[in-house]
């Protein structure tokens, strides 16, 4: 089998880098034989981190809503030379995170030693053109799963109030009311492009000394709104809270739990989750404060920056 550092250097190389990877593997503690879950495969830096350490005897189910994560996950490691990890214990499904207990009931599966869910999407997925960026003039999707009701569709379909509530709410933008009104009114909107410019033109252009807008330029006027619709699209929250609420029939005692989040929501869901099944005597924290990117990480990978890891043993 290839050298611990040859596999987390190959991991680290890939266009997707994983976040916290070390933080993480620290946290999960994976050992020879152990059961772990990827809920979120995505890039596969981090499964691949995780498989090296289990060993022969172990076994790994991988899960992405994302069909294309999975084939492209697969191809990877068919490029590893001296890859020994089991073919026949490397479980991968096409399938979203919180069904992990009908998954694990249907495959007759045990419960595991560790479960991992990164929270982030992948640079892959960026470049996609599923309409997450609104850098790009690509359809407006937004959707992981080809099965889902996409975006444009969305907000065609939903009310005024009910759009506002949803970019207020998931995107916690000031001007939700305003966006929501200019976007029905300039229906139909199919493009990310189009949005784009509609959120612009709604929301107040505030001039500065140097003559940037919108948050005196921190922010593209758009990034909130498409947080927002991304969230609502794909049910984020409701799926990450469902999964949570599921975590001792997941996991044997003694299992970890490793959570990296990428915004305030999320995290916030992740913290009370765990606080609670640790008032209710099922848990104990592996680490009592999030953790965050290294000053170096942060510099070689933008996206780490607004990362938290949370980790939970159940007991």
């Amino acid at each position: 089998m290839k050298s611990r550092r040859s596999w987390e250097s190959w991991a680290f190389n890939m266009s997707h880098v994983p976040v916290l990877l070390e933080e993480t593997l620290k946290v999960l503690d994976p050992r020879p034989g152990e059961f772990f879950i990827d809920g979120t495969l995505d890039g596969g830096g981090h499964a691949i981190a995780v498989l090296e350490r289990l060993g022969s005897n172990g076994l790994f189910l991988g899960l992405d809503w994302d069909e294309t994560m999975i084939k492209g996950f697969q191809e990877r490691i068919a490029k590893i030379s001296n890859f020994q990890f089991p073919i026949s214990k490397l479980i991968l499904i096409k399938e979203n995170y919180k069904n992990i207990p009908m998954i694990l009931k249907k495959r007759k599966l045990n419960k595991a030693d560790g479960l991992l869910l990164d929270l982030g999407f992948s640079s892959a997925q960026l470049e996609a053109g599923r309409g997450f960026s609104f850098s790009k003039d690509e359809p407006l999707l937004m959707t992981y799963s080809a099965d889902s009701k996409p975006a444009y569709e969305w907000i065609g379909d939903l009310k005024e109030k009910e759009l506002a509530k949803i970019i207020n709410n998931f995107g916690e933008e000031r001007f939700a009311d305003r966006i929501a009104r200019a976007i029905k009114k300039n229906l139909p909107i199919k493009t990310t492009a189009r949005l784009a410019q509609v959120i612009k033109e709604a929301v107040p252009f505030r001039r500065s000394p140097l003559g940037k807008n919108y948050e005196r330029g921190r922010l593209n006027p758009a990034t909130r709104t498409f947080q927002a619709l991304r969230i609502f699209v794909n049910q984020e929250l409701d799926n990450l809270q469902t999964v949570l609420n599921q975590i001792p029939n997941i996991l044997n005692p003694g299992g970890r739990v490793a959570v990296i989040s990428f915004h305030s929501l999320e995290d916030r869901i992740v913290k009370n989750s765990f606080r609670a099944l640790v008032g209710a005597g099922r848990a104990e924290l592996i680490n009592k404060k999030p953790v965050v990117a290294s000053r170096e990480e942060s510099s070689n990978n933008p996206r780490s920056r607004s990362a938290k890891l949370r980790a939970l043993r159940i007991i």
